[in-house]
């Protein structure tokens, strides 16, 4: 009897349970390589220098290879990064929030946001080189401590081309690459988690990830149990399902991101609502601007910043050291599912941007 040819998931899964049992040795490597490592390095240092440069490396990796679907996942969600850091210095959170907390959420998000960077960029330019060189350098993954869950999903990924099955592995890779380094860390916990839990649950715009395609057009989900890692994930594939598998709002958000250079501000998206220069006239006491989602006449668009006009550049220290990895059972989440997932969120969004003016104009002003 002929036997059954095995699934790339069954591979796959075979393939992690030997490495849940041992560690992967370090392999000598050539001169060649080690030049490749220190030119990875340097390059991911250069792009990772804040959330603008990030966000457009990962867009113009993703416009060279349209098949690393993360690529694009990753650029559209790091826009959202963008926009929660400058919401920090924006209309309304300087007047919600004190300067000390602001300062310690930036932090927060900065961190997560480098952190993946530094993780996930490295992989990229290592294909890159393997498709240069046409055969598979991702043994060299341990030398940029890259799990070795991700060199078994690379080196399968070289044989099927299964970008499913790539996207997830790298939403399972990065979320858990996040867990003890920044959800899990203490300091973090006690100073924006705890400290932040009721706002990032009821009403701040950053449980909001959106998608902007076409003509002002929103797509989106919004985030709930951020602290728990399994919601996380499942949110990565939800979020892939509707920016891939609705071709629609795939070309036309493509499109808007490619004729839109991420600026941090939420006039990218929203130009006739949000400017990314403050409108208002100091002294003169907060005025609601919004009714319906549009301005209410003579109102002046809400204050949203460039990035750069809001934030320094973080210096970072090197990452925490660890492979995630342990148990092979994480394979789980690779299994693809038909959840539909129609993204309506611009009544909610428009809803959060409505109680917090109302938060705004009830709170005293902050100044910066």
């Amino acid at each position: 009897m002929r036997n059954r040819e095995r699934s790339p998931l069954e591979i796959i899964t075979e393939e992690l349970k030997k490495k849940s049992k041992t560690p992967v040795p370090f392999s000598s490597i050539t001169k060649y390589k080690v030049s490749l490592l220190e030119k990875i390095k340097q390059k991911t240092k250069e792009m990772n220098l804040n959330n603008v440069t990030r966000t457009k490396a990962y867009l113009d990796l993703y416009v060279r290879y349209p098949d690393i679907h993360w690529a694009f996942l990753g650029h559209m969600v790091s826009r959202n990064g963008g926009w929660n850091m400058t919401d920090l210095k924006g209309e309304f959170l300087n007047r919600l929030m004190a300067r000390k907390d602001r300062q310690l959420f930036f932090q927060f998000l900065e961190r997560g946001n480098w952190l993946i960077f530094q993780d996930v960029y490295p992989q990229f330019l290592l294909y890159e080189e393997s498709l240069r060189k046409k055969k598979p350098l991702f043994h060299l993954f341990a030398h940029l401590k890259i799990s070795t869950f991700m060199e078994t999903i690379w080196n399968q990924y070289w044989q099927t081309n299964d970008t499913y099955i790539l996207t997830m592995a790298l939403v399972i890779n990065e979320q858990n690459y996040l867990e003890k380094r920044v959800v899990q860390n203490q300091q973090y916990q006690k100073d924006v988690l705890n400290k932040f839990e009721f706002l990032l649950q009821d009403w701040l715009s950053f449980n909001h990830i959106l998608f902007p395609y076409g003509n002002k057009k929103l797509a989106g989900l919004t985030v709930h149990q951020f602290e728990s890692l399994h919601e996380r994930i499942l949110l990565g594939k939800q979020l892939y399902q509707l920016l891939f598998k609705n071709k629609v709002i795939h070309q036309m958000s493509v499109e808007w991101a490619k004729s839109h250079p991420h600026t941090g501000s939420r006039k990218d998206y929203w130009p006739d609502i949000f400017n990314s220069v403050n409108e208002g006239t100091p002294g003169i006491p907060y005025q609601l601007h919004l009714e319906s989602c549009q301005l209410r006449p003579g109102s002046k668009r809400i204050y949203s910043p460039m990035l750069e006009n809001a934030w320094k550049n973080e210096t970072h220290k090197e990452a925490e050291q660890g492979d995630w990895f342990s148990d092979w059972r994480i394979v789980d989440y690779l299994m693809e599912d038909d959840e539909f997932i129609d993204g309506e969120i611009k009544d909610e969004y428009c809803k959060t941007l409505e109680r917090l003016e109302l938060a705004a104009l009830a709170k005293k002003a902050i100044t910066f």
